[in-house]
């Protein structure tokens, strides 16, 4: 039986293609922090494969037999939040689960029931202390999930682990490693009294903060000849450097497309199709639109106030960010939930192509419902989109409802772009794709329509660029224009093969008449024509 790409869980070598786990941190590293009794964190957004390197690494030492090592996904404590008595007895109750099952024999549960009657402020480290001390090798303990615990009880759990750090690695587990989303020096740790603790004075011990990364583009390719070389399925070339611009290498996404084409289109179980780019776009829109479970957890971030703060003017195109809304905490939490990245010497941008996809699209899911145009009124008889004539609706559309629309958003600052991508959005949706660049320093968002005019891979297909500019009071709208047509003939010029240009300004003079900032009239650059809209 063929094996498949895995979306849910652990990875499994013998029924999962799969990257080694231990190529994917560097394993001298980690073998000699595990030497030198060192306690540290291996931290990386959800889903990218720490618990799998954990297993794998677990597996590994067990098989050298220097250690005992033992994996432990505290988790369940979740539930009981500030309830230390319960957190603690939880988590207890799981390290004893684990050590039974590498151990074999049940001394693990017979230590907790010695220890039950300690209080809750001393009994983990004190079971720690009396495991220990009963085995004939040195813990090495992978306790996963650590950031799901939260206060009071969180606090508790760091502090008896720092205690008994001075015992190893006779009498407490040599090396502690904690693993989560974020570094535990990140935290700030609100106490039940209100008081707030950071991770790194509840955890001082800690000597390294490990981060695990994504794919890279030859550990893709290597993935996915796996499922060549089992089944015989070939992948067009053009599909690698697609599914990195979509993924940078985040692995459920990786993984995510390839079983999509491979296994969920279900024509596709015909090995002998041979996967295409259209097969990956198609993948690609599937995925977002089904919100599986990975995408419906960064959607449900976007409401929290402080990614907020740093997603809202990435999507505004703002010049540089507002030091006193970007906290420097907020951009750190939000790069280790995977939505962001920094490349050196360049402003903070959103991780990968799928992401930038989601964000605006889920951001105006609500706006797109309620409106009422339909694909059809903009087709012409060949199934292309007659740009001008939707444009000409928008502009309508858009004085008639700016203000009352762009305040049902949650991310107001980038309310006019935001209201655009739905409208294109609804007017795309099932027949087309809309590529979508945007970022802090670049004052302007970059928009990409194609609109295929047959069914099948490799037909004629209509390709429209928008640049989308907001101009504020203080800027001047012919220097505004004059940018924008070298830019958006720039991105025309890179994007290859396109149909027409349109450079569309958004004008928030509030106190300017209607009359004033709608108008559109015919431009060139470089002799491209471009059209030029004001709104």
């Amino acid at each position: 039986m063929e094996r498949f790409f895995n979306t849910a869980g652990p990875q499994k070598p013998d029924i999962n293609y799969t990257i080694d786990p231990l190529s994917r941190f560097n394993l001298d590293e980690m073998l000699s922090l595990i030497h030198q009794q060192r306690y540290f964190v291996l931290h990386a957004p959800r889903q990218t494969g720490k618990t799998s390197c954990m297993l794998t690494l677990r597996d590994y030492l067990n098989e050298r037999g220097d250690y005992i090592a033992v994996y432990s996904n505290v988790e369940g404590g979740q539930a009981s939040r500030n309830n230390v008595q319960s957190v603690v007895k939880s988590t207890i109750d799981t390290l004893a689960e684990d050590f039974c099952d590498i151990l074999g024999e049940k001394l693990p549960h017979e230590i907790r029931d010695e220890v039950k009657d300690i209080g809750e402020d001393a009994q983990l480290a004190t079971y720690l202390r009396r495991l220990s001390q009963s085995l004939p090798k040195p813990v090495v303990l992978f306790i996963d999930e650590i950031d799901a615990l939260v206060g009071d009880s969180l606090v508790s759990v760091l502090r008896q682990l720092r205690a008994g750090y001075v015992n190893r690695p006779k009498a407490f587990p040599q090396s502690v490693v904690l693993c989560g989303v974020r570094d535990v020096r990140d935290y700030r740790i609100v106490l039940s009294n209100q008081d707030i603790v950071t991770g790194g004075s509840a955890f001082n011990v800690k000597a390294e903060s490990l981060r695990l990364g994504n794919f890279s583009k030859e550990e893709i390719r290597e993935l996915y000849m796996q499922h060549t070389r089992e089944t015989g399925q070939q992948w067009d070339e053009a599909c690698f450097p697609m599914v990195w611009e979509a993924t940078e290498g985040q692995p459920w996404l990786v993984n995510a497309l390839a079983h999509e084409v491979t296994y969920r289109m279900k024509e596709n179980r015909d090995r002998s199709v041979t996967i295409t780019p259209e097969m990956i776009y198609r993948a690609q829109e599937r995925i977002i639109y089904r919100r599986d479970t990975h995408i419906d957890i960064l959607i449900y971030k976007l409401q929290e106030e402080r990614v907020k703060r740093v997603i809202e003017p990435i999507l505004a195109n703002a010049e540089e960010p507002d030091e006193k809304k970007m906290k420097t905490d907020d951009i750190q939490y939000v790069t280790d939930m995977g939505l962001i990245t920094r490349d050196r010497g360049k402003p903070i941008r959103i991780a990968n192509g799928i992401y930038r996809e989601i964000i605006p699209r889920e951001l105006t899911w609500n706006t797109q419902q309620t409106l009422i145009q339909e694909p059809q009124w903009y087709q012409r008889p060949d199934g292309s989109i007659d740009m001008e004539k939707l444009l000409l609706d928008f502009q309508q559309f858009f004085r008639e409802n700016a203000d009352s629309w762009i305040g049902k958003f949650d991310y107001a600052e980038a309310g006019p772009q935001l209201l655009l991508q739905a409208f294109l959005q609804r007017i795309v949706n099932g027949g087309g794709y809309i590529d979508r660049e945007y970022g802090l320093g670049r004052r302007r968002t970059d928009l990409l329509i194609r609109k295929p005019l047959t069914d099948g891979y490799g037909g004629p297909v209509q390709r429209i660029v928008l640049e989308l500019k907001v101009k504020r009071p203080k800027d001047g709208l012919d220097t505004m224009i004059d940018a924008g047509l070298k830019q958006t003939w720039e991105y025309m010029d890179s994007a290859g093969s396109v149909d027409e240009g349109h450079l569309i300004i958004f004008d928030r003079t509030q106190e300017k008449p209607w009359e004033e900032r709608i108008w559109h009239r015919q431009a060139e650059y470089n002799g491209h024509p471009i059209m030029v809209w004001g709104m």
